[in-house]
């Protein structure tokens, strides 16, 4: 059987990439593809087992190493470039546009879900405000094409034989966004790592990408206004934000 393995963007070793590297730890034959690849070399050891990804023509777009979310209205177009015809099994990781590659009816195409489009549904008004693109000229343009990738996200629905949710939250959303049911595989812990302790101290954790929609910044600043001690892990791009509120 041959095998695709594609993935939204591989640009930092977070939630998504642990997600891939399980799917390489059972299967590691897979061809990847992703629309871009910028991994450091220890990362890509670990995730895609010294792999480098097949990339679209985002990879070579300028500064796309760290300004690649400016070209989200070319994800659909990239995404599609991708020629899997002469695959038999196409494994999608996908929290943006990956589920929507192109296959065939002789293809099997399983789609493990971290999110339907965030940004483009649900969080769509939230992330105009925290953008500040609620008005003005740039607030049309991304309303315009925010507006076409729901389009274009909607279209791709049944390109995906199976659907698989990395929780029942995004069973949920799956189901109220696609109309699609989907099964629930929690994302992997390896709990070989983990021993019992009796003894613990008394804190409280939150352990996340720091982006906007996770909110971790809110969860900072009402640990702030009591006494109760939080410990934080993560990093991204709202960390000095976040700082602000401790």
């Amino acid at each position: 059987m041959k095998k695709a393995l594609i993935h939204d963007w591989f640009s930092v070793y977070a939630g998504a990439e642990k997600c891939v590297e399980s799917f390489t730890n059972i299967w590691d034959e897979f061809d990847v593809y992703s629309l871009i690849d910028f991994l450091n070399d220890n990362d890509r050891e670990i995730i895609l087992k010294g792999k480098k990804a097949k990339t679209s023509f985002i990879q070579n777009l300028p500064k796309a190493k760290d300004k690649y979310r400016k070209y989200l209205p070319l994800f659909p177009l990239a995404i599609e470039q991708f020629d899997l015809s002469g695959y038999d099994l196409i494994l999608s990781s996908s929290h943006a546009v990956a589920k929507g590659v192109l296959t065939h009816s002789n293809q099997l195409h399983i789609s493990y879900v971290h999110t339907p489009i965030r940004y483009a549904w649900d969080l769509y008004h939230q992330y105009l405000k925290e953008s500040k693109l609620e008005s003005g000229i740039k607030g049309y343009i991304a309303k315009y094409f925010l507006h076409k990738i729901r389009i274009w996200d909607i279209s791709t629905v049944n390109r995906v034989d199976y659907y698989i949710a990395n929780s029942n939250y995004i069973a949920k959303r799956i189901k109220k966004i696609y109309g699609k049911e989907s099964k629930v595989i929690y994302p992997p812990v390896d709990v070989e790592k983990f021993k019992l302790c009796e003894k613990k101290e008394e804190f409280y954790l939150t352990a996340s990408r720091m982006v906007p929609y996770k909110k971790i910044d809110l969860i900072v600043e009402a640990f702030s206004k009591t006494n109760k001690k939080l410990v934080v892990i993560g990093t991204g791009p709202d960390m000095e934000k976040i700082k602000a509120n401790d």
